[in-house]
């Protein structure tokens, strides 16, 4: 049977994505068929209409959104760092501030076409949500995405070319089309989704069902 696609979309500064990203990779982990699973990851901007080139606290700005007071948004937070600390991940949103994430999702693009894509989006989700760094600005995204393994130059004449933005449209348009209304968002083999950072238990049994029912579909075309 030829390898099933697990494509995922979410934005670099979702803090349930990162969290489902760990959860989907522990269902992975004991999923015996784990070698024959290739995982995509898709664009969505959680705010397209974001000024390119400014930044907000995160803190404030979800206060904002919500219209709760600052605590209320600090107490808010402080309940997905927990959870994201049951996951092994450390997270310190009060330090984060909020943007327009088109750049980082154009590199994204490039990584995926180098085959470099799953660490690259590690590599910019540690930065942001435990190191506190910027995914806004075109020297952050450079610099993190050499340290993750891509060419500098390569990074920096993307930015500044424009290049990938038509892809990074196309991913978002597509999962609005699915019916997705948030990140992240799971398609399993192209039949299942599976929305939320959901339990692993969750992500397992949906695996599970895809690889079934594509292996019996596999073996009565033969």
């Amino acid at each position: 049977m030829k390898d099933m696609r697990v494509e995922v979309w979410s934005d670099v500064v979702c803090p349930w994505c990162y969290i489902g990203k760990r959860r989907f990779e522990r269902a992975l982990e004991s999923f015996a068929h784990s070698d024959d699973i290739t995982v995509v990851h898709r664009s969505f901007q959680l705010d397209p209409t974001a000024a390119k080139g400014r930044t907000e606290n995160t803190v404030t700005m979800l206060a904002g959104k919500y219209r709760r007071s600052i605590e209320e948004a600090r107490a808010m937070m402080a309940q997905v760092e927990q959870t994201a600390a049951g996951e092994g991940l450390e997270y310190h949103l009060t330090e984060t501030v909020s943007g327009n994430t088109v750049d980082a999702h154009r590199v994204l693009h490039l990584a995926k076409k180098r085959s470099m894509q799953d660490v690259v989006v590690e590599r910019f989700y540690r930065a942001y949500f435990t190191e506190g760094q910027s995914l806004f600005d075109h020297e952050s995204l450079t610099r993190l995405a050499a340290e993750a393994g891509l060419d500098a130059a390569e990074v920096k004449r993307v930015l500044e070319d424009g290049t990938y933005a038509e892809a990074v449209e196309a991913d978002s348009a597509e999962a609005h089309e699915l019916g997705a209304t948030g990140v992240p968002f799971f398609v399993i083999d192209g039949r299942y989704g599976v929305s939320g950072a959901q339990p692993a238990e969750v992500f397992g049994q949906a695996l599970e069902q895809a690889w079934a029912e594509g292996h019996h579909a596999t073996a009565a075309l033969r």
